[in-house]
């Protein structure tokens, strides 16, 4: 097909009787937080699904993906309207959901469509947040099960190896992934456009905010260091220094500190602000005017925003960070685009390689090959034969094509009697390499 489609319709019209690759799923596009709850398969449930689904003699091949965003089934079959149905009882089964509860947030793809899909979710471009590194991961998780409980053959194989390198291409080719795009990310690329170099910045981390946490998190993984930390409950300010190797101190004390640090993190659940711009006489002075960056999380404001008034004092409130993460969202969709031409790109080669797997084409493309290489050899050997007659090479050529015939005359009797089989596709393939038919576009793959 080609655009999406709910689940509950098909123009079967124009699916040829041979196996196709299908995809039937939900996400965060189509399906609200506790339909997607609902439909999750967790570590637990994946095995029983697998095992059970490998038995529905519908389904050929087999993937199951499922993560907080997104259920999906990717699979092979010879009647997608069967295994579709098939796989939606199944959902309903399992899960003890009814149908009518799932089936109008389901989206299907098939043929080219399907690849593509699986290309762009690999390549996180289809995420909630593009260009989030997370995806491939579980991706491969994924498809490790799959290889685990054997319900992956030649097609899923393929199509899984060619997902990671196409999504390792957007990744090095594209920007995707270079702009920060949440609060903690914007944080440190901020600080960055400050200092520069963040290693050895000394950081204050005042209140134990989730998003403060993270945001030291990615400051220490830059090699800030050393970490302070502050907050009203100096036993909780104690764990949380533990956790980053840093140093609790009373919460009275921080004013001391600002002395001192190069970054301050403020997340605490104060009414009003805990640092107005009065606590800095003096400060600066003793910083000798080195730059002091304040990254203020918290909603009522804790930092008094007239510090930026003072000489190389930079605040930033959660309004700043999103607007820095608007900007970079915009950044990320316009590198997306470079990335879906990859994808693209990479459906058409894959579809080539699919509709190779048919039999006939494969028994013609060995044929051609054999006897390409059979005319440059007899032309190679003809060439030092000077004194040979008209009718010694016409029997020289007439004795190789014999030759030619004779060896493939098995390989292709196996291929025609075994191609309507249920292992053609394997046949096929595997003729498809002793032969290096695909040899151009193998080159450097790396996924074979």
């Amino acid at each position: 097909m080609n655009s999406r489609t709910t689940a509950s319709t098909l123009n079967s019209s124009i699916l040829p009787e041979k196996k196709k690759i299908v995809l039937i799923g939900l996400n965060h596009k189509t399906a609200p937080v506790e339909v997607r709850e609902g439909l999750a398969f967790s570590s637990e449930d994946t095995p029983k699904a697998l095992q059970t689904l490998r038995e529905f003699p519908i389904i050929d091949e087999l993937l199951l993906f499922s993560t907080c965003n997104r259920v999906e089934f990717l699979f092979t079959t010879e009647d997608v309207s069967a295994g579709v149905e098939a796989i939606k009882d199944f959902l309903a089964r399992f899960k003890k959901t009814p149908r009518q509860a799932f089936e109008q947030s389901l989206y299907l793809y098939d043929g080219d469509d399907a690849v593509r899909h699986i290309f762009r979710v690999a390549s996180s471009l289809d995420s909630m947040v593009v260009g989030e590194p997370q995806i491939l991961g579980q991706i491969k998780e994924a498809y490790r099960y799959a290889s685990d409980y054997r319900t992956c053959g030649v097609i899923l194989n393929r199509l899984m190896h060619r997902s990671f390198s196409v999504a390792k291409r957007v990744r090095t080719e594209t920007g995707i992934g270079d702009h920060a795009v949440s609060v903690s990310y914007a944080a440190v690329e901020l600080g960055r456009k400050i200092f520069g170099d963040l290693e050895g910045k000394a950081v204050l981390l005042i209140g134990a905010g989730e998003m403060a946490e993270l945001a030291v998190e990615h400051l220490v993984r830059n090699r800030a260091r050393p970490i302070f930390v502050a907050n009203r409950t100096f036993e909780r300010g104690v764990e949380m220094a533990e956790k980053f190797k840093g140093t609790a101190i009373r919460f009275d004390e921080i004013h001391n500190y600002f002395k001192q640090v190069d970054i301050v993190i403020s997340s605490t659940g104060a009414p009003g602000y805990i640092v107005v711009r009065d606590d800095f006489k003096g400060i600066m002075r003793a910083r000798r005017n080195r730059s002091l960056f304040f990254i203020d999380i918290a909603v009522p404001r804790d930092i008094d925003p007239e510090l930026n008034r003072i000489e190389n004092v930079y605040v930033y409130d959660i309004d700043d960070l999103n607007s820095t993460i608007e900007q970079n969202i915009d950044e990320r969709r316009h590198e997306a685009l470079r990335g879906n031409r990859i994808v693209d790109k990479a459906v058409i080669q894959f579809r080539r390689w699919f509709e190779s797997l048919d039999v006939v084409p494969t028994i013609v493309a060995i044929r051609n090959k054999m006897e390409d290489i059979r005319q440059k050899e007899l032309k190679k050997t003809l060439a030092t034969l000077s004194s040979a007659s008209e009718e010694d090479r016409m029997a020289i050529d007439r004795l190789t094509a014999a030759i030619v015939n004779k060896i493939l005359h098995n390989p292709t009797v196996f291929l025609k009697e075994r191609g309507h089989k249920d292992k053609k596709t394997l046949y096929v393939d595997v003729a498809r390499r002793l032969f290096h038919l695909d040899e151009s576009n193998d080159r450097g793959r790396g996924d074979s």
